[in-house]
């Protein structure tokens, strides 16, 4: 992966689920809470076939009638509600090394109201200039309007920064923008399709983000 032109990568910026949040229990189990709600009976398997940050990708994909989809949010609030996901192992302590050296952002599908919360909750939210959610773009992940807004908001030029996640929309975001990508191994199910799509870097931890940025 080539480095900015100055040598320097100024910005990092990450996918929130499954990146930074293990939040795979409280979202796997959400969505079929959800699911048998609607009277669609999907397993697991169903779920990691289909899978996408994009939440209304899985709706179309379980071929939920679009006028059912706002019930289908809200009993899906309802069961992620009862969960506490906590941070991917490390997370806190690599964070607080990147911020040392680099400007830090978060670009996520997710909630804000939801995202906001948790930021708080784990004593995060200062540590990142930017954090853009679902929502405060018109065009959502994979299209590169939500990480554009976000570099924006930390004057940051595309070519001095990476983005990090654990899906294939993520990636696809990052290039469409301009930033490097780097994937992340987590523990929703994308690695195969993670590797199919050919990331700049492949990451087996979060915990391996510093030394591999170290060395551009």
């Amino acid at each position: 992966m080539p480095a900015s032109p100055k040598g320097q990568i100024r910005g990092v910026l990450f996918d929130w689920d499954g990146t930074l949040l293990n939040s795979y229990r409280a979202d796997s189990s959400a969505y079929l809470a959800m699911f048998r709600q609607m009277g669609i009976p999907w397993t697991l398997d169903d779920l990691a076939l289909h899978y996408s940050p994009n939440w209304y990708r899985v709706y179309r994909a379980a071929k939920l009638p679009r006028a059912r989809w706002d019930d289908a949010d809200r009993a899906w609030r309802k069961q992620y509600a009862t969960y506490r996901p906590k941070l991917m192992p490390g997370v806190r302590r690599v964070l607080r090394q990147l911020r040392a050296r680099h400007k830090l952002g978060v670009v996520t599908s997710g909630d804000r109201d939801r995202v906001v919360r948790q930021l708080r909750l784990f004593e995060l939210t200062d540590l990142f200039a930017s954090h853009v959610c679902s929502g405060d773009t018109r065009n959502s992940k994979p299209h590169p309007a939500p990480l554009r807004l976000a570099l924006r908001q930390m004057s940051l030029d595309p070519s001095a920064c990476v983005y990090v996640g654990d899906s294939p929309e993520d990636l696809e975001m990052a290039r469409r923008a301009g930033v490097r990508a780097i994937a992340v191994l987590g523990p929703f199910p994308t690695e195969a399709r993670l590797r199919a799509a050919n990331p700049d870097l492949l990451l087996n931890s979060i915990t391996d983000l510093p030394a591999a940025l170290r060395r551009f």
